[in-house]
């Protein structure tokens, strides 16, 4: 089963980033997915059957486009 992604979702991953934080906003779609950590702002490209396995949890849904 595909993880539907939105722009704009809050998404918590199973390990945290360095600066200490395990959430993300999504900033991209495709075939790599842009996250953004939202402490310390970094954006992350993280291939899309690597980020399915991290996946821990929606915290926050974005909007639907169309």
């Amino acid at each position: 089963m595909v993880l539907e992604l939105r722009l704009g979702d809050v998404i918590r991953l199973k390990k945290p980033h360095p600066c200490g934080v395990n959430q993300w906003i999504v900033v991209r779609l495709g075939a790599d997915i842009g996250l953004q950590c939202l402490k310390c702002h970094h954006i992350q490209l993280m291939e899309r059957p690597l980020l399915e396995r991290r996946f821990k949890a929606f915290l926050s849904r974005g909007e639907v486009n169309g």
